[in-house]
């Protein structure tokens, strides 16, 4: 009985270190792969970075005319223009 454990245990660990050999060789194409991603931006990143702008652009401007209405004097927006 306990040599037929013995004959069979290599072949249970031969899945194992298959398993382990094939996580070492795509270790590097992983990586590479999540370097390229966070390196590169996505059209829908870009695009929801510029509405963001957009969106802070038009807070800035409507704070300002509520100040200069309060205040009486014209809006400034020019500094909700510099970047």
């Amino acid at each position: 009985m306990r040599y037929w454990i013995i004959g069979l245990l290599p072949l249970g660990l031969s899945g194992c270190i298959a398993k382990t050999a094939l996580d070492v060789v795509t270790l590097p194409v992983k990586a590479a792969s999540k370097t390229v991603d966070v390196m590169t931006t996505s059209q829908s990143e870009a695009d929801e970075k510029r509405g963001r702008a957009v969106r802070e652009r038009e807070e800035c401007i409507g704070k300002e005319q509520r100040r200069a209405e309060r205040a009486g004097r014209a809006p400034d927006i020019d500094h909700c223009y510099r970047d």
